[in-house]
C-alpha cells in the first residue's frame, strides 16, 4: 500500500489532458458494475485493499492484486489475477487468533509478504446498463489460495465463487446504482482442520459525475461465514456445519458478520482509471465462539480497509 499511494496525486495531474472513459470502469471498492469490456480489449489492472486494525495491538494486511482482463467478445470478459499477501502485525490479546499463535505470542511480531495464491474469472452480461431498463451480468469464478489472509498461515483452499452485477443509471449517465450480491464456496484444508465454508458477500454502491470524468461516491459491504470447523475429524457440537455437496447441501451457523461503509473517488481517462476509497466497519458480530466486541468483530475482520486500484488498457 506505501509503495502504491504516493502515485495517486501524479496519475490524477495527468489525467487533465484525457477527455474519454473506459467500459467497465470500477467506481467503487468493492461494488462492480454490470459493464464488460468490448471485444478484443485488454485491461491491465493493480488493486491493493489494506485492512487495518482488529482493536488490539496494530494489524496491517495488504491484499494486493496484479489482474489481467480480457474482452473474449462484447458480453463476456475474462480474466485472471495473481494474490499477493503482505502481513504486518503484532496483537496484544491471546484470545485473537490465529494471529496471536502466528506471531509467537506476547511481545512478538509477523511480518511478511507472500504469493497467496490466484484467481481465474467471467463475467458475462446479459442487459446492457445503457440499452436496457437495467444491466445485469453474471459471473463465474474459481480461486486458488496458498495461504490464510488472516495470518499467512500455509493453507490448500478452493474456492468457487457466483456473482450477479446489477446496474442501474440515471441523470444522463451522472449518477449511477450497483449492487452486488455474491456467494463463495470455500473448502481450506490445514494441518488437523477441515473447513467447509459457504460465505455470502453484498455491496452496494452509488456514485455521481461531479465533474467530467470525475465521481464521488459511497461503498457498502457484509460479509459473513457460515460453518463449523473440523478439527481433528471431531465438530464443534454447538454449531452446525456448512456442506455444498450436491447430496448434503446445508447451509451452516453464522460464524462472523462484518459491515463496512465509507465513500470513494473514481477518475476516468482515456487509456486509464483509478479509483480510492476508504470503508470503516460499522457493524459486526458473530457466534459466541467469534472474537466480537461492542458490536464489532475482531478475528476476522478489521476496523477500516483502504482501497486503491489503477488499471490501464493495453
Amino acid at each position: 500500500m506505501r509503495s502504491i499511494a504516493p502515485l495517486f496525486p501524479a496519475v490524477c495531474i495527468g489525467s487533465l489532458l484525457s477527455t474519454a472513459a473506459l467500459a467497465d470502469e470500477g467506481l467503487w471498492v468493492y461494488t462492480k458494475g454490470a459493464d464488460t469490456l468490448p471485444e478484443g480489449r485488454v485491461e491491465a489492472k493493480l488493486s491493493s485493499i489494506s485492512r487495518l486494525d482488529k482493536n488490539s495491538g496494530d494489524y496491517a494486511f495488504h491484499d494486493i492484486r496484479p489482474e489481467i482482463e480480457y474482452g473474449l467478445t462484447d458480453s463476456l470478459t475474462i480474466s485472471a489475477e495473481a494474490l499477493v499477501f503482505h502481513h504486518d502485525y503484532a496483537v496484544d490479546d491471546p484470545e485473537l487468533n490465529p494471529m496471536f499463535e502466528t506471531q509467537g505470542g506476547e511481545g512478538e511480531r509477523f511480518k511478511d509478504t507472500q504469493f497467496g495464491g490466484y484467481e481465474l474469472s467471467m463475467k458475462y452480461n446479459l442487459l446492457s446498463t445503457y440499452k436496457d431498463a437495467l444491466g445485469f451480468s453474471v459471473g463465474l469464478g474459481y480461486e486458488k489460495r496458498e495461504k490464510y489472509r488472516l495470518d499467512g498461515a500455509d493453507i490448500d483452499q478452493d474456492s468457487f465463487v457466483l456473482a450477479f452485477y446489477t446496474q442501474k443509471n440515471f441523470l444522463d449517465d451522472t449518477l449511477m446504482l450497483a449492487v452486488t450480491p455474491k456467494i463463495e464456496f470455500e473448502r481450506r484444508k490445514s494441518p488437523g482442520v477441515l473447513e467447509e465454508e459457504i460465505a455470502l458477500d453484498f455491496s452496494a454502491g452509488i456514485a455521481y459525475r461531479f465533474a467530467p470524468q470525475w465521481f464521488v461516491g459511497l461503498d457498502f459491504r457484509h460479509q459473513s461465514d457460515y460453518l463449523n470447523p473440523q478439527e481433528e475429524g471431531e465438530f464443534n457440537p454447538e454449531l452446525d456445519r456448512s456442506s455444498f455437496d450436491l447430496s448434503d447441501f446445508r447451509v451452516g451457523s453464522r460464524h462472523q458478520y462484518g459491515n463496512y461503509f465509507g465513500p470513494t473517488l473514481h477518475y476516468a481517462a482515456k487509456e486509464w482509471w483509478v479509483t480510492a476509497g476508504v470503508l470503516w466497519q460499522v457493524r459486526g458480530g458473530g457466534s459466541k465462539f467469534s472474537f466480537s466486541r461492542d458490536g464489532r468483530n475482531w478475528d476476522e475482520h478489521e476496523r477500516m480497509h483502504v482501497g486503491l486500484s489503477f488499471a490501464y488498457e493495453i
